[in-house]
């Protein structure tokens, strides 16, 4: 993520910006913010780690320092701290949207047991209901393929569904999806996006989930590559799109004054690699995610992100 964002000052050729990278690992995230802000930092990027994120903010906020973190926990963010990460509420919110669009108005959902799984639960709760439909059943499972197919059984004499969400990733999702029953559309969360495998398994075609539009991270790549050497990590777009933002701001922030950060909740939000976001009051990202139908081959786009915001 140094490297995107480096790169990113590099290509808007901001001048008046320096960055400054403190690594964190041995000395821990708060005693590397405090040295960032001892050394004179104005706004802190990062860290990727929730754990990190608690343990840097109340640094920051005593120092009155902002935070743009690269976490998508939701429950870190707030008071000075805005998290850039693709959250499940976000991601399940989206697509749930897109099916309700076409028809679909009974739902179910397989979670996992632990704090993403409820998060997600709640997500999808939500959603269906925002967007007016019906939520039949909803099943959670310990993290094994026995117990996962235990809780699909149970979700499958539920009644019929028109969609149902597997909220888990990696080979939970390959040892769920058959387990389902055949007719509902599957839905996916962001733990999906960066899958190349999910078409191997048959029932998983035709599934749907939502995530950050990768063409322009494909022009990143190539940019990277030539000035590196080697691929960038996905969540590298993070670190390039935080400092786009921060190039946007100083071209309004004069030398010396705190970072302005009524900027960062700007309502039209910003463009960046992955497409277009915006920062909650609550410091929460929300982002224009396009929606991908899996194949047998991949993936393909059948909605794309919006260019801008409705507000």
């Amino acid at each position: 993520m140094s490297n995107a964002a480096n790169l990113a000052l590099f290509d808007t050729k901001a001048g008046n910006l320096r960055l400054t990278t403190y690594d964190s690992n041995g000395i821990g995230a708060a005693t590397a913010a405090e040295r960032a802000i001892a050394a004179g930092a104005d706004l802190i990027l990062g860290p990727l780690l929730a754990e990190d994120v608690r343990a840097l903010a109340p640094v920051a906020r005593r120092a009155k320092v902002p935070v743009i973190a690269f976490s998508n926990d939701a429950s870190v963010a707030g008071n000075g701290v805005y998290i850039m990460g693709v959250t499940p509420a976000g991601a399940i919110d989206r697509v749930v949207r897109h099916v309700r669009g076409k028809g679909a108005a009974r739902f179910g959902a397989l979670v996992p047991s632990g704090l993403y799984g409820q998060r997600a639960a709640q997500a999808m709760q939500a959603s269906v209901r925002a967007a007016g439909g019906q939520m039949v059943g909803l099943e959670t499972y310990n993290r094994t393929p026995l117990a996962a197919r235990g809780a699909a059984a149970t979700l499958n004499r539920r009644g019929t569904f028109d969609a149902v969400l597997i909220g888990d990733g990696g080979t939970m999702v390959t040892a769920l999806a058959p387990a389902v029953e055949a007719g509902p559309t599957l839905l996916g969360t962001e733990l999906w996006a960066n899958d190349r495998t999910l078409g191997r398994t048959p029932r998983l075609r035709g599934a749907l989930y939502a995530a950050p539009p990768e063409a322009r991270f494909q022009q990143l790549v190539t940019r990277y590559k030539a000035r590196y050497g080697k691929t960038p990590y996905r969540l590298g777009s993070f670190g390039y799109d935080a400092m786009l933002l921060v190039a946007r701001a100083a071209r309004s922030w004069p030398t010396g004054r705190p970072f302005p950060m009524r900027m960062l909740t700007d309502r039209d939000g910003f463009a960046g690699v992955d497409g277009v976001f915006r920062f909650g009051s609550d410091g929460v990202v929300e982002r224009a995610l396009e929606v991908r139908q899996v194949t047998a081959a991949g993936t393909a786009v059948v909605s794309p992100a919006a260019a801008s915001f409705g507000n």
